[in-house]
């Protein structure tokens, strides 16, 4: 760690002095332009120096900087859209000093009628997305893509942490006011996105790579034209479109994590395009096999199958290499007779390796929390591999029409390898157990979009056509445990061989493959007017204003899952064939395969349990009226969801189960907002909104977490939970840029959809999650958040390069849980259970953190060529599952992350990159609640945990 940091605080004093030393001559103009009749700030008017390159366009308070200005005597020429050109000469600049121009501009005498605006308007700015914020008639908050180049985040997920009332879980969902990921709907470019997980209604953020991102938009407050499935937040990600200008861009990055990079790391071997995050095929189930392997053939038959699997059981030691991040962007902008047209391409590739050591630990059941049935130790080794592609297509039609094609695909590999040892004192056993698994997800986004305006500049009309689909699969997942006895020495006094846990019967849990599969498909189509009635000079947004709309989708997904358990024929321990005690690269060789005596057979245990079927049709309608009356503005609204939902699976041992209700729900909504100030607003809402359960979280499917050492099964019976939402918010906007709010908001829950631990399905040393409705849960708190500029503040150049950007969520939560929980037993059956006597009937919501701040400074000298941020952000501790009396709750430990991000203008076209993140790596850590407090607190005992390792990068980036 020590030599981490001197490397890169020398790198850093090199960099500063380095840019110190090349300080050009130059100078800086900055004004403001105004309306001289009005006085208003002009928006957008074009601010140059004739002959050069040098200009800018007015921000939203008519403010306008030209930076690193040569030293000279220049003439400013400043023009906009039905404004007199006005131009102001003899303006010297000096090397370091700024010259002042605040003026007017006279209206034109030239007839409007005769001009045509088809400019395209600039959104992923920080001033375009706090506009966006402070014009919306909602509770919401953003995050441009100006930000995200100074966070130096790699992908959506690292990009909303920076957002108030957001955390993160698992480094990829998306948490709104401490709610878990099930409570958000996802939105890409307007279109609701497909879960992109098996187990839990969730959408991976780390799948959309920071670079393809314009910005990113949270609606915490409800409204008729948002989605009606949400508690936490609407998250809107919109990919970047057409380019103002051609450019072409090029980056490559190194990185270096502390306790992985160079160190010596256990893998197996993997297929040949590992690397591109695709399985080659060698893992795969052999395209001979029938659909299910009878476990009344021969033996000798079943062992023969087995035998066509690859042997790829051996796990070597090798050297971590350091992380690698290419990326390329090409725009392009042109016309087509006399049509504009703009694309878009991206490419990122990422490979990335994390290298950890968890602990796991079982606690003893019943009263006495004290003593430990099992611990572990593991050595986990993570490969991940990224690859996306981002193809847009803009398309003015004319004046008043544009056409947009978008196209996100992202691949992502993971290659897993865990070798686990420790004891299982119930079983009076050591343990050394095995995991080899490799996961790959494919997602496809597409939206082609239409924005009209019609003639009588009123009528606005969008419409979305949208397809996606995901493909996620983990072949041959390789799982074997090896016991001796606890202690164990053999007569000489050396320590006792393992032997490979078999059995006659195939066991998940001892030595398998599992092999599962998903496919989703989802269509959505959706049409959006907006008619403008009057226009009010008061209000920003215009005058009395009717939003109405149609949402349609389909979702079909399918799921199998085929597993294959290795048994022992007949003796194969040390008083027999000895095989079992083979090391794991020889053990179920051919050899060994053969289905007779002292040797071992593959049999199937896949159940019918472990394949199901699902689709979800959606339709909803809406309509909305804003009504601005001075400086009061209210907009009522309705949206009515039609649901049908159907979930078909079966029991475990057999028996047909169908999951799902067909409902119709209907969701008033209230927004009000009142102008203080031109510079200062209240905003009231409230929006009933609805949670349905997921696909996943409807089946009785069971899977097993290896890393968890825990069963997670879902519940047919699940229904769809009610919100009631209020929130109430103060906002200032001080200057461009600029942005104070405090806000509090209130929630109202009715059956709750929340993960509980279910002892019925674990045994001593596994535990059990499943998904349940509880009666009721409550949820408010308050959220503040600052965006400060010191500019003109002080004569300090130094200060003025400053900002700051923080915010703070406290909430409090409360569940009533009822005496009686509709639970599933281990094949999947639900039960009417009571649970008055073994749960906590008042505690948090699950998955809900009680804090969450964020904190940033960022340092940028534009005449330098340098920026330099300084981020901090820690998440309060939240319930990750809900326990029992015997397995008491467990909870997720708060974490503080601080990263350092230098950028550095090397010339016109390179610029260098450097991150220093998670500095102070501090432990990942589940804990369990043995006090039984309901809080975490320092006399819980740790069940999980791990430090991931602080990481350093440095890139050089070319544009051009």
């Amino acid at each position: 760690m020590n030599l981490i940091l001197t490397r890169f605080l020398t790198f850093l004093l090199l960099l500063l002095g380095s840019s110190a030393a090349t300080w050009a001559q130059t100078g800086t103009i900055k004004g403001t332009v105004k309306d001289a009749t009005t006085q208003e700030p002009i928006i957008g008017a074009s601010v140059g120096v004739p002959g050069t390159s040098i200009g800018a366009a007015t921000d939203l308070d008519g403010n306008f900087t030209l930076n690193k200005v040569p030293v000279a005597t220049y003439s400013l020429v400043i023009n906009s859209v039905s404004y007199s050109t006005k131009t102001i000469p003899g303006l010297q600049v000096e090397s370091g000093k700024v010259v002042v121009v605040n003026t007017q501009l006279n209206s034109s005498s030239a007839a409007l009628g005769e001009v045509v605006v088809t400019a395209q308007r600039r959104t992923n700015t920080e001033v375009a997305v706090i506009s966006e914020v402070r014009n919306a008639q909602l509770v919401a908050v953003g995050v441009s893509s100006e930000q995200i180049v100074k966070s130096q985040d790699r992908d959506a997920a690292q990009i909303a942490r920076r957002v108030p009332g957001v955390s993160i879980q698992d480094n990829r969902f998306v948490l709104v006011r401490g709610l878990v990921q099930r409570y958000n709907a996802v939105m890409l470019n307007d279109v609701l996105t497909p879960s992109s997980e098996v187990d839990t209604r969730a959408f991976a953020f780390d799948m959309i790579p920071s670079s393809v991102i314009d910005r990113m938009m949270i609606f915490k407050s409800g409204s008729a034209e948002l989605p009606g499935d949400f508690a936490g937040g609407v998250i809107k990600v919109y990919t970047k479109r057409a380019p103002e200008e051609n450019f072409t861009s090029f980056g490559v990055q190194g990185g270096y994590r502390n306790g992985t990079t160079f160190k010596d790391v256990q893998k197996y071997e993997g297929g040949k395009y590992d690397w591109l995050g695709f399985d080659s095929g060698k893992r795969t189930i052999p395209d001979n096999w029938p659909g299910k392997i009878d476990r009344s053939l021969p033996l000798t038959l079943q062992a023969a199958y087995g035998r066509q699997l690859p042997n790829n059981w051996a796990v070597r030691s090798a050297k971590a290499a350091p992380d690698l991040r290419l990326s390329f962007s090409l725009g392009r902008r042109f016309e087509l007779g006399e049509k504009q047209v703009g694309t878009l391409t991206s490419l990122n590739y990422g490979n990335y390796n994390v290298a950890t050591t968890p602990n796991l630990t079982f606690y003893a059941l019943g009263a006495d929390r004290s003593a430990t049935n099992a611990e572990y130790k593991d050595q986990a080794y993570n490969n991940e591999v990224r690859l996306g592609v981002v193809q847009n297509f803009w398309l003015r039609l004319n004046s008043r029409s544009t056409l947009e094609f978008k196209n996100l695909f992202n691949q992502l590999g993971a290659a897993e390898t865990v070798v686990r040892e420790g004891q299982d004192k119930v079983a009076t056993n050591d343990v050394r157990s095995y995991s080899e698994r490799f996961e790959s997800r494919s997602i496809y986004s597409g939206q082609l979009i239409g924005n009209h305006e019609l003639a009588n500049d009123k009528t606005t009309i969008n419409w979305v056509g949208g397809f996606a689909y995901t493909h996620r699969t983990e072949p041959d997942w390789r799982r074997v445990r090896y016991l001796r006895p606890l202690g164990g020495l053999e007569s000489d006094g050396s320590p006792a061989s393992y032997g490979v846990a078999t059995g006659p019967q195939p066991v998940l849990t001892e030595a398998s493959r599992y092999f599962s599969k998903l496919n989703e498909r989802v269509e959505s189509a959706a049409l959006n007017v907006v008619h403008q009635f009057t226009t009010d000079s008061t209000n920003k947004e215009g005058g009395i204003k009717l939003k109405a709309g149609l949402y349609a989708e389909r979702k079909d997904r399918d799921f199998s899952a085929r597993w294959f358990g290795y048994t022992n024929v007949g003796n194969t321990g040390a008083t027999g064939s000895g095989t079992r005690l083979q090391p794991v690269d020889q053990v179920f060789s051919n050899q060994n395969l053969t289905g007779q005596n002292g040797g071992f057979a593959l049999q199937e245990g896949t159940d019918p349990n472990d394949v199901y079927d699902a689709n979800n049709t959606l339709a909803a309608g809406y309509a909305s009226l804003t009504l601005p009356l001075g400086k009061f503005t209210g907009v009522a609204g309705f949206r009515g969801e039609y649901n049908d939902q159907v979930v078909n699976n079966q029991f475990r041992g057999g028996g047909t189960v169908r999951g799902g209700q067909r409902l119709f729900s209907p969701l008033p909504s209230l927004n009000l907002s009142y102008n203080l100030t031109d510079k200062m607003l209240v905003r009231a809402a409230y929006a009933s909104t609805i949670n349905r359960p997921e696909f996943r979280e409807l089946s009785t499917f069971r899977f097993y977490d290896f890393n968890l050492n825990a069963d997670v099964q879902g519940n047919a019976s699940l229904k769809t939970a009610k919100v009631q939402n209020l929130d109430l918010r103060w906002e200032m906007y001080p200057s461009t840029g600029e942005q104070i709010t405090l806000g509090g908001f209130y929630k109202h829950f009715n059956d709750p959809i929340e993960t509980f631990m279910n002892s019925s399905v674990g045994g001593a040393n596994v535990l059990g999650y499943s998904s349940v409705n509880t009666q009721s849960a409550t949820s408010y708190g308050v959220e503040a958040e600052v965006r400060k500029s010191l500019a003109g503040i002080s004569a300090s150049r130094w200060l003025e390069r400053l900002s700051f950007v923080g915010n703070f969520s406290y909430i409090y939560s409360r569940v009533q849980l009822g005496d009686y929980l509709m639970i599933p037993d281990a094949s999947g059956q639900v039960k009417s259970t009571y649970v008055g006597d073994t749960q906590i009937q008042r505690r948090p919501l699950q998955g809900q953190s009680p804090y969450l701040i964020n904190l940033g400074a960022y340092y940028n000298d534009d005449e330098r060529g340098t920026q330099l941020s300084v981020l901090y952000n820690v998440v309060g501790p939240r319930i990750f599952a809900v326990g029992n009396v015997d397995n008491p709750t467990l909870f997720e430990v708060p974490r503080n992350v601080l990263d350092l991000v230098l950028t550095k203008r090397l010339t016109k076209h390179w610029e260098l990159r450097a991150a220093w993140q998670d500095i102070f790596n501090q432990p990942v850590q589940l804990v369990q609640d043995l006090d039984r407090n309901g809080k975490y607190s320092s006399n819980d005992g740790a069940y999980r945990s791990f430090r991931r390792g602080s990481s350093t990068t440095l890139g050089l980036n070319f544009n051009w």
